[in-house]
């Protein structure tokens, strides 16, 4: 049977860019057009400050974020057991459990929040504490739970009082009740009036005559007197006896809040398969994003995991994507890079053109497609065009890619000279941020065999703004290397008027490798590569030849 889709995640690579971030936007609204499946676009890290100004400029928010895509608990199926009231009588709990199949309730307030948990065993336990005679009044036991287990009816009294003194006692003669029956007690009698008369006056808070026995107006003028309730109830005295200590509610023995083991939506299957292994119970409680409680998940749930669906766009290395992508279906990826290291467990759409932009090829498809393409849709992809490109500028850029930027263009109704400007000039500030953020703005890990590098990339519009980030991101390389754990790091700082690339590096031979992929000599850790724009086109392929040949030496 094939497997049920419930939604699709659009994603593109960790430290995207504007065409990582845009292409799914762009992708995600294309296909919510074509198909009758729920297509979401995400980002798989933080939006850099070029595609902030973007996304403001044409009315976006930031897509959600997705650090994984591990099976979470809402991936699989859910049991929808509403929670309990916690009055709710032991009685009531132990006959829903029968009639839902289930041997575990949870207890929540009128807000939906968890208060506790009580599972079928924890009811037994209570039945069989048959020497526990005050546990009535302990609990503050409503008399209507007491009526209602008993199938009983009020004759005298307020159903919605509370037992709160005393213990239950079973009169059968005065001569016998006389001495044990104590102010506040609950008393169950039969048909004998002396021996309700009794009760009632030896102070009894409670009468409960069982059989549905006759009971005079003179014992119930008594008990009005005395303040004590009177309740019928068919069942005979044993019955009774054994009933009455499982109308207490259930918070009384529930398992509460803080040391009930649950899980949220989002926590991941195999971590919730580690925590089971912990706990006495098999049903745990699940909690949604706000708080509230959503229903049970078992452990055969957790054998049945509906894996997340996602498409991925501008990447197809398994270094540059997130989380758990082998736990994931991957359905479809588009992508502009060389083919990566992904693999997939089932066939899957795959469209790679050589192209400088992602949202070029998205373009061919809304046009093959006959989707008509929205201002706020165009403007985003252009500007992924333009950033891609360097604005026409990059030697990755083709005809395609300038056709499609310039009829988006159109769409939105953007110059786009002065557009291009603003938006580099907004990547490029750099007031009140960290070399880290910096660094990480546009940053890729490639990897091929045993040769496995980082290469980050920032486009300037000034010699100043680039100097500037220089300064800041310089000293930070060796702290970014070890952070992704890269022997090498090489970080662009591209000069887009003049096409010129300052590149920064770190790492054991990194220098010699800079000299060998490009044939320069860098001054003072700084090499100067003019005409060098692209790292898909002029700086990986040029850095894994080296590093590779040097391996094979």
């Amino acid at each position: 049977m094939p497997e049920t889709i419930r939604k699709v995640n659009v994603i593109g690579h960790l430290h995207p860019d504007t065409d990582s971030i845009c292409s799914a936007i762009a992708l995600a609204y294309l296909k919510n057009q074509i198909g009758d499946v729920r297509y979401e676009p995400r980002r798989a890290g933080t939006v850099n400050r070029e595609t902030a100004f973007v996304l403001k400029h044409f009315g976006f928010e930031e897509p959600q974020l997705i650090t994984s895509v591990r099976p979470q608990i809402k991936d699989i199926k859910i049991q929808e057991t509403k929670g309990i009231d916690p009055e709710m009588s032991l009685f009531s709990a132990w006959t829903l459990m029968g009639d839902t199949k289930t041997d575990t309730l949870c207890i929540t307030s009128d807000d939906h929040e968890l208060e506790g948990l009580i599972a079928v065993k924890d009811i037994a336990n209570a039945n069989m504490n048959v020497f526990d005679t005050t546990i009535i009044a302990e609990s503050r036991t409503l008399f209507a739970n007491i009526i209602s287990t008993l199938k009983g009816t009020m004759l005298q009294g307020d159903a919605d009082a509370r037992v709160t003194t005393g213990k239950v006692v079973v009169g059968t003669t005065p001569e016998m009740m006389e001495g044990k029956i104590e102010q506040g007690d609950t008393v169950l009698v039969t048909n004998r009036y002396e021996t309700q008369r009794f009760a009632v006056e030896s102070g009894a808070s409670c009468l409960v005559v069982c059989n549905d026995a006759r009971i005079s107006n003179v014992v119930l003028d008594a008990a009005a007197a005395n303040g004590c309730t009177v309740i019928s109830t068919p069942y005979d005295t044993f019955a009774a006896a054994r009933l009455i200590s499982m109308s207490i509610p259930v918070r009384a023995i529930m398992l509460p809040a803080d040391k009930v083991l649950r899980f949220s939506v989002n926590t991941t299957v195999d971590d919730a398969r580690k925590t089971i292994t912990q706990s006495r119970h098999r049903f745990f409680p699940v909690i949604d994003e706000e708080g509230s409680y959503v229903g049970l998940v078992s452990t055969p749930n957790l054998l049945n995991v509906n894996k997340k669906h996602v498409i991925l766009v501008d990447h197809n290395e398994r270094s540059q994507a997130v989380d758990g992508l082998e736990q994931a279906v991957i359905m479809e990826i588009v992508d502009h890079h060389r083919i990566g290291s992904i693999e997939t467990s089932a066939p899957a759409l795959f469209r790679n053109e050589p192209v400088g932009c992602t949202n070029t090829i998205l373009y061919s498809m809304y046009q093959e497609q006959g989707v008509q393409i929205p201002p706020d849709i165009a403007g985003l992809m252009m500007s992924a065009i333009l950033s891609d490109t360097l604005a026409f500028r990059s030697p990755t850029c083709t005809k395609r890619d300038e056709h499609a930027a310039r009829e988006l263009a159109k769409i939105c109704g953007e110059d786009i000279d002065s557009y291009a400007d603003a938006m580099f000039d907004a990547g490029a500030e750099l007031s009140g941020r960290t070399a880290e953020e910096v660094f990480h703005q546009d940053f890729k890990v490639f990897s091929r065999g045993a040769a496995r590098f980082g290469v980050g990339q920032g486009s300037f519009m000034t010699k100043n703004s680039r100097k500037a980030a220089e300064a800041l991101v310089g000293p930070y390389l060796k702290e970014g290397a070890a952070a992704d754990e890269l022997p090498m790091v090489f970080y662009m700082f591209t000069d887009v008027k003049t096409s010129t690339t300052e590149m920064l590096y770190f790492g054991s031979n990194a220098e010699e490798v800079v000299k060998r992929a490009f044939g320069v000599t860098p001054e003072n850790g700084v090499a100067t590569l003019p005409g060098v724009v692209s790292r898909k086109k002029q700086v990986v392929p040029a850095l894994m030849t080296t590093l590779q040949d040097s391996l094979d030496e």
